[in-house]
């Protein structure tokens, strides 16, 4: 679901959601042959749920712009959803879509981000589906901020989809829309999960089937038409990403492959972390699903098959391999997280410092700075200088320099300024200070005991420093006396 990082929040079903999914489980014999239905939202519980379709509520990874955009939204039994609105000319036939939601909806599967519901009003076409709050594969794998996606979870993450692949295939929905890096979504275990948004056609043949994938399958190209041996070509493309960590065009890949020049194909992070012999697996694997002709493609179950051998420290939960902090789903299950709260649990510190650049001073305004005409006039210009100094390199986002000036001016002691902490903390998470940014968090707080950017800020550095417990209780802070000071 880019533009930049998508903004999550963590799914919680509505008990009647949750029970309806664990009662029609594909895993549940007793049930098998009864089908789940899906819920007809109305357009005003979805733009409510959306807060209008607001683009703060946006997640989808290529933004407002796209054709069909992904939000955020929140029933109103306080259940998280994904909502994917769609562009006014994708399904002008109102029936076609509602037979095609019915039919996605029929499927509950584990390894699938499930559908749950459909709105369809005048021109208007949304489905609903449940939220997955960790991110995207192309996140984890392309733009990962922390540590690199281990070997153990890449092979874990194309065993769940060729898993996903084949339940589909097994009740008939064995094309798919799109499969790339943007469709794998990570749930709150940090289990990957393929989207059920691609497993909507608008087409009854494959024909006219529209495709944004970057590298598109020969068949489609020749045809105009999708085939299931092409959603196991778009598969073999994903292998080449997780094997590599980029996108490497598929007649490059076989290129390297066919001179057995395997070492581009291998991601440099992942030196030393695997065996030859598993990375000759996948490698081989990918060369199979990127065959030219369709038929000499494996089908779903046999990729299922040559992965399940490979899979590794399968004792060890997916979040652990993912570095996903434990216990955030307490605090997630009871806030609904402000984009600045947001931002600081996920330690987007480039979404901080827009939003701090974005509301500058105006916190300070309460501040009471009382100053004698000495001081004033021997040393406030002097404090004011290293101020403006160090919002000039906060801007440009210089923050070594920012550190100095904002220390310079702190340390001459003639104005408070629980902003200035605010910076500064911002800075010293940029150059991995966590410890020095907690102490600037504290003193904002001590300055301005109700500001909500102090406590947010805390919980950005808690996280920081492996406290999780602590930074969730200032989370919950935070948002708190945000929430408390809009309704003022």
């Amino acid at each position: 679901m880019g533009g930049r990082c998508s903004k999550f929040s963590l799914c919680w079903w509505s008990s009647n959601i949750k029970s309806n999914l664990h009662d029609l489980s594909d895993n549940d014999d007793g049930n098998k042959n009864e089908k789940p239905g899906i819920i007809e939202y109305s357009l005003d519980q979805l733009r409510s749920a959306t807060l209008g379709f607001s683009p703060d509520n946006i997640v989808s990874e290529h933004g407002e712009k796209a054709p069909n955009v992904v939000y955020k939204g929140k029933l109103e039994d306080d259940g998280w959803v994904a909502v994917k609105r769609f562009n006014r000319s994708a399904w002008p036939d109102s029936r076609q879509f509602l037979e095609e939601a019915r039919a996605v909806g029929q499927l509950r599967n584990e390894r699938l981000a499930n559908l749950i519901g459909c709105c369809c009003e005048g021109e208007e076409r949304l489905l609903v589906a449940e939220f997955m709050p960790n991110e995207t594969l192309s996140k984890h794998l392309f733009h990962w901020e922390t540590q690199p996606m281990k070997w153990a979870m890449r092979l874990r993450v194309a065993f769940y989809l060729a898993q996903a692949l084949e339940y589909c295939s097994s009740r008939g929905r064995a094309l798919y829309h799109d499969l790339n890096a943007y469709r794998i979504l990570f749930d709150q275990d940090g289990n990957p999960r393929l989207s059920c948004f691609g497993l909507m056609k608008n087409s009854r043949d494959g024909k006219s089937y529209s495709t944004n994938l970057a590298f598109t399958p020969p068949e489609y190209l020749r045809t105009g038409r999708i085939t299931p041996e092409s959603v196991i070509y778009s598969f073999g493309t994903l292998l080449l990403d997780l094997l590599s960590g980029k996108h490497i065009p598929p007649s490059h890949a076989l290129d390297l492959i066919r001179g057995k020049n395997f070492l581009p194909l291998i991601d440099s992070c992942l030196e030393g972390h695997f065996s030859s012999d598993d990375g000759t697996e996948l490698v081989r694997l990918a060369s199979r699903c990127l065959q030219y002709e369709p038929r000499e493609r494996p089908n779903a179950k046999s990729l299922v098959t040559a992965l399940a051998p490979l899979q590794k420290e399968t004792s060890v939960p997916s979040k652990v391999l993912m570095g996903i902090p434990d216990g955030i789903a307490s605090t997630r299950e009871t806030v609904s997280l402000t984009p600045f709260g947001e931002a600081c649990y996920r330690r987007d510190l480039t979404a901080i410092h827009e939003i701090l650049e974005k509301v500058g001073y105006k916190d300070d305004e309460d501040v009471a700075n009382e100053l004698s005409f000495q001081m004033w006039t021997n040393q406030i210009q002097e404090t004011l200088n290293s101020k403006k100094q160090g919002d000039s390199a906060f801007r440009a986002k210089d923050f070594s320099t920012a550190i100095d000036y904002y220390t310079q001016f702190i340390d001459v002691g003639t104005m408070v300024s629980p902003t200035v902490y605010a910076r500064r903390c911002l800075c010293y998470l940029m150059n991995d200070m966590a410890q020095e940014a907690l102490g600037d968090a504290m003193q904002a707080q001590s300055v301005s005991p109700t500001w909500h950017t102090a406590f947010y800020l805390q919980a950005a550095a808690l996280f920081s420093l492996g406290m999780d417990n602590d930074a969730q209780e200032s989370l919950k802070d935070g948002t708190m006396l945000e929430t408390r000071k809009h309704k003022n």
